[in-house]
């Protein structure tokens, strides 16, 4: 026996980190020599892929999707108590509430009759493409812990992501590009930093984790070959840590080894896929011009063409962050400029995806951590608070239905009040068109069957799916 082959801080690290993907990766190795399908797999998917597309901040659903007359008619008035009496505030708590009516103007747009704002002119040009879904719910307050639940399903820090857990549970289809790729741009009013971890592995196997690509710049760090160094000593580097790496792995049989080992060689062949996935120079003139995208400017409009290229490639999860949508004050000024960077872009991706025979299979999710109060709140003018009770949210392809209004908030835009959906039941829906179980999929950690949708009841809303 080797005598460094694991000592008692080594096993309990590892026992943490690793003991239940362990767990899954057996029985999804048993399910295969049985030629069986793992159990969380549904007998069809809708989807392949998805890209969610988040406005990092908190667009306001009230200058956005959620249309209500009374907020104007009672424009300036106080707030009725009713509506905020034991409810959870952010920066408004104590202070004096009144009414903030729409700052922007509604229309009805399409054969659906969907209210999108002014703020919004290219959305409404495709509004009987998505589903929009008006009655969105989540549990954090502040930006951080709003993302942290949004992305993994709880506020606990060090859970995996959505991607990692569609990654995990269905593999990546591309051999020369990671199975989930985040992007992030920036543009508009205070944008909140956003951390790494919120695509980060948790406890599942680390080569599940997102990988940052910049859109501006090197790509990836370190892609590139240092001087000197050609592909073929590069690749026989590469090649002697591999070895190194399984020597050691019949030894210590930790399945991190196994990821570096994978990291490894996946970071060689990304050497070559990588450069030529983000030059677009070759992309024709009138899709640059659709998205408005320049290369290499690091916008949001680039980003989302490299997202269609990423799920042409193969590319499981897609997660493309807007940082700018904090709007407490200022907001007309701050929603023209981040709907300005934004909407025509994820307009054309739709478009794209589309014209391309690819929105079929590839669900696009559209909203930020939260909403925004119907109350006013003041910082260089007009703006709004952070909301957790009712905002919206959109999901467009995939097998969910186009032209679809789901749910609804109260008179105000308070509290969602018909058919609620819970950032869990956004998560299991997602997951039902990707074919997989919600309910079943589930990683055993630290003596608990761990779940992206958490312990409690998560539904799939059925009503804006085909």
């Amino acid at each position: 026996m080797h005598p460094v082959t694991i000592n008692r801080r080594a096993f309990l690290a590892g026992s943490g980190l690793s003991l239940g993907s362990a767990a899954l990766n057996l029985l999804l190795a048993d399910s295969k020599q049985a030629g069986e399908r793992p159990a969380y797999l549904l007998p069809k998917a809708k989807a392949k892929r998805v890209i969610f597309l988040c406005m990092a901040g908190g667009p306001s659903h009230l200058e956005t999707f959620d249309y209500k007359p009374k907020l104007d008619e009672m424009n300036g008035q106080p707030m009725p108590e009713s509506f905020t009496k034991g409810q959870p505030i952010a920066q408004l708590q104590g202070q004096k509430l009144k009414v903030q009516g729409h700052l922007t103007k509604f229309k009805k747009y399409g054969a659906s009759g969907q209210f999108v704002s002014d703020f919004l002119p290219w959305t409404a040009k495709m509004v009987d493409e998505i589903a929009i879904m008006r009655s969105m719910v989540t549990e954090q307050i502040n930006h951080d812990p709003a993302h942290t639940f949004m992305n993994t399903g709880t506020a606990i820090n060090g859970r995996p992501s959505m991607g990692a857990w569609v990654n995990y549970g269905l593999g990546s289809s591309s051999k020369d590009l990671p199975g989930f790729v985040v992007m992030t741009s920036v543009g508009g009013r205070n944008p909140q930093p956003i951390a790494s971890r919120q695509w980060g592995a948790g406890f599942l196997p680390s080569r599940h984790q997102g990988v940052e690509f910049n859109s501006a710049g090197d790509p990836v760090h370190y892609v590139r070959n240092p001087a000197g160094t050609t592909k073929e000593t590069q690749g026989e580097l590469v090649d002697a840590i591999t070895a190194l790496d399984h020597h050691r792995n019949k030894i210590i049989k930790d399945p991190e080894t196994a990821t570096r080992i994978a990291a490894y060689e996946m970071a060689f062949r990304m050497q070559t896929s990588v450069p030529e996935l983000m030059d677009v120079s070759k992309e024709p003139k009138h899709v640059l011009d659709m998205y408005g995208a320049k290369p290499g400017d690091g916008s949001f409009a680039s980003n989302c063409l490299l997202a269609r290229r990423l799920a042409e490639r193969g590319v499981r999860f897609i997660h493309l962050y807007h940082r700018g949508w904090d709007h407490h004050g200022g907001l007309v000024q701050y929603m023209n400029k981040c709907c300005g960077l934004t909407d025509k872009p994820t307009w054309a991706l739709i478009q794209d995806l589309k014209q391309r025979g690819m929105l079929d299979d590839t669900l696009v999710i559209w909203g930020g951590e939260f909403g925004r109060t119907p109350m006013f709140q003041g910082k260089g003018g007009a703006g709004r608070d952070h909301h957790v009770k009712g905002f919206s949210m959109w999901m467009a392809g995939g097998g969910v239905k186009g032209g679809v209004g789901y749910g609804a908030t109260d008179e105000l835009g308070y509290h969602a009040e018909e058919d609620v959906v819970n950032v869990r039941d956004m998560h299991a829906t997602m997951l039902h068109q990707l074919g997989i179980n919600s309910e079943r999929f589930s990683v055993k950690h630290q003596g608990l069957d761990m779940r992206l949708t958490g312990v409690e009841k998560a539904r799939v809303v059925k009503d804006i799916l085909l």
